[in-house]
């Protein structure tokens, strides 16, 4: 880009070619010193150990902290369900919003090996403050039994928990953005070696993902619920250390690429340039020729060329051409004022996804209760196996996890191609519709989870013992959440597959960060329903729906009311699917692949 080209070498010793190992495939800028740098292998499989080594163990410690989060403000900290899941849902917002501003540090400024470094000490000073917690007896409130008045935090034992929080948040924004494209980097996309390496390394990063819910859900779980808070955060945080150390061994292998600059300033120079050029006159299409900006793409750019099209038409004014706009030598003269027709697609397809991606909150709504909710219930529910082991009620979500793993191999291997000699479809289905059928079960899902509580609730009353556990066994909420891993093995693998397939190859970081960001806007949302519910529900001396004694509440009115909202999400999803144009779609005829047209004709 004309706008880099002048850029230098910060006097940080950054990875470079000179002190690390530089893929000149995977860039368009050049090296500071190019006498000195010498052509070197991608770091490739020599790469994985420390790449995937670090991610396996920086995931267990994140995931092992967090899995039973929910049960540790309720049974350390003594807040009430409400509460408990507002601080879940407002840090899991925070937490998924920052992953935008660590893309755009990570290609704008330092690159993706540093921005994974500096990230990963914040990650560990939180995991290290939350081991604090439940050790040092000033940092939660004092215990107490059954039929105790319990007593809350106060403000600095609250301050002391949002500040680990923080930390993770940081740890969280730099990490998640950037550590697939990290492992991408060691690869050379340009040969068949490399791209099988890429599909390879994919495989591999989300086996090991599934293998480490699992134990993070079953083992890290039970060893905080019964030996030891202490220990059960000690554990996670000596293996996030283990995973900075790791990360740190393999930086003579790896491929560091180049920071070029971040998309998000190309989204921006895009409405910009429109809104300086917004009185302009389009021009006809058949007079269009010469008068709008398209330069080449740079030669081993593995992005393709889109052309000119006429949705969101007024956008293409950013491309006009007008007197002093385009230097001798092709280039800018001001990025803010001129944009090439590549910028103006790229804008377009974020555009045009936008409706599609905001179908996906409500559905990532009904998700999150798997972390809240589903937990209280589990808290008042039978969870013996046999006279002395007692289920973890943070390890009920590894169900959902099991559904994925066990349906995921049956839908690739015998689904998908049985469907795809009926539909001619490369993937058996639209990924459009793909998700759709998640979003069905998502719904499914709470309402099966409404029926549950209301038996639940009945069976505890009924039994009114002094800890207000129901005497039926907390495999009754095994239902619930198989529906929902139907729904995260549809809707979220199809929309993670949808973006990165609709999408240009450079906005693969702004792919990603619209998942985490429907996540942050479910968490959010999540958390105005409870409190909504809380304050308006109820009276007459009755109690509200989420009331802290789970017993006294109607928490099967709030698995409804997300049901419904469900329901009309779905319908809205319909209408915004049966208008999408696919970018692209791989067509199956007699068995054989046919190569990716651009089939705009082909719809939902």
């Amino acid at each position: 880009m004309e706008d880099k080209k002048n850029n230098k070498s910060s006097s940080l010793a950054f990875p470079s070619p000179e002190n690390g190992m530089y893929d000149e495939e995977k860039q368009s800028s050049v090296s500071d010193s190019p006498a000195k740098t010498s052509r070197r292998k991608p770091g490739g499989w020599r790469a994985m150990p420390y790449v995937l080594g670090n991610e396996t163990f920086e995931r267990l410690a994140s995931i092992g902290l967090l899995a039973n989060f929910m049960q540790f403000l309720l049974t350390v900290f003594h807040m009430d369900q409400v509460s408990a899941s507002n601080v879940l849902n407002i840090w899991s917002g925070v937490a998924n919003f920052i992953p935008l501003l660590g893309a755009y540090i990570s290609d704008a400024h330092i690159g993706r090996f540093w921005t994974i470094a500096f990230a990963s000490v914040f990650e560990m000073l939180g995991m290290l403050t939350f081991t604090l917690i439940p050790w040092l007896p000033q940092l939660h409130p004092p215990t107490c039994n059954v039929g105790q008045q319990c007593k809350g935090p106060n403000k600095a034992q609250m301050g002391f928990l949002a500040m680990g929080l923080g930390f993770l948040s940081i740890g969280s924004g730099g990490i998640r953005p950037c550590s697939i494209p990290f492992g991408v980097d060691q690869f050379d996309s340009t040969t068949d070696e490399g791209r099988k390496g890429i599909a390879s390394f994919f495989n591999w990063y989300y086996t090991s993902f599934t293998v480490v819910l699992i134990i993070s859900l079953t083992l890290v779980v039970y060893i905080q619920d019964s030996v030891s808070w202490v220990i059960g955060f000690g554990i996670p945080t000596v293996l996030m250390f283990l995973s900075l150390i790791l990360f740190f061994i393999g930086m003579k292998v790896y491929v560091y690429v180049k920071p070029e600059g971040s998309i998000f300033s190309s989204i921006i120079q895009v409405f910009v340039a429109t809104h300086k050029k917004r009185k302009l006159k389009l021009p006809d299409e058949r007079e269009s020729n010469g008068i709008f900006y398209d330069p080449p793409i740079p030669e081993g750019s593995i992005v393709k060329k889109l052309p000119l099209t006429n949705e969101y038409r007024s956008l293409n004014k950013a491309a006009i051409v007008m007197e002093d706009d385009v230097n001798t030598d092709g280039t800018r003269s001001n990025k803010w004022r001129l944009c090439s027709i590549q910028q103006i697609e790229e804008v377009k397809c974020l555009l045009k996804i936008i409706p599609v991606w905001a179908t996906g909150i409500i559905c990532f709504t009904a998700m999150a209760q798997q972390g809240t909710f589903t937990m209280s219930q589990a808290l008042k529910m039978d969870r013996h196996l046999g006279p002395k082991f007692q289920i973890p009620a943070g390890t009920l979500s590894v169900i959902s996890m099991i559904t994925v793993g066990i349906w995921l191999p049956i839908y690739d291997r015998l689904i998908v191609p049985s469907m795809r000699k009926i539909t001619k479809i490369e993937g058996g289905i639209t990924l459009l519709q793909r998700i759709g059928i998640g979003m069905v079960f998502s719904i499914l899902s709470m309402v099966v989870a409404g029926l549950i509580e209301k038996v639940r609730r009945n069976s505890a009353i009924m039994n009114n013992s002094p800890d207000g556990i129901a005497p039926i066994t907390v495999m009754w909420l095994a239902p619930q959440l198989i529906l929902m891993g139907f729904a995260e093995a549809f809707n979220i693998i199809g929309q993670i597959e949808f973006y990165n397939k609709e999408f240009p190859e450079n906005m693969s970081s702004v792919a990603n960060s619209l998942f985490s960001c429907t996540v942050a806007v479910a968490s959010y949302l999540s958390s105005l329903l409870v409190n909504i519910l809380h304050t308006t529900t109820g009276g007459h001396g009755h109690p509200d729906w989420l009331t802290k004694d789970i017993n006294a509440g109607r928490v099967e009115n709030y698995y409804y009311v997300i049901a419904g909202l469900g329901v009309l999400n779905l319908f809205y999803f319909t209408y915004v699917a049966r208008r999408y144009q696919y970018k692209t779609r791989l067509v199956v005829d007699d068995g054989i692949k046919s190569d990716v047209h651009e089939l705009h004709d082909m719809k939902y």
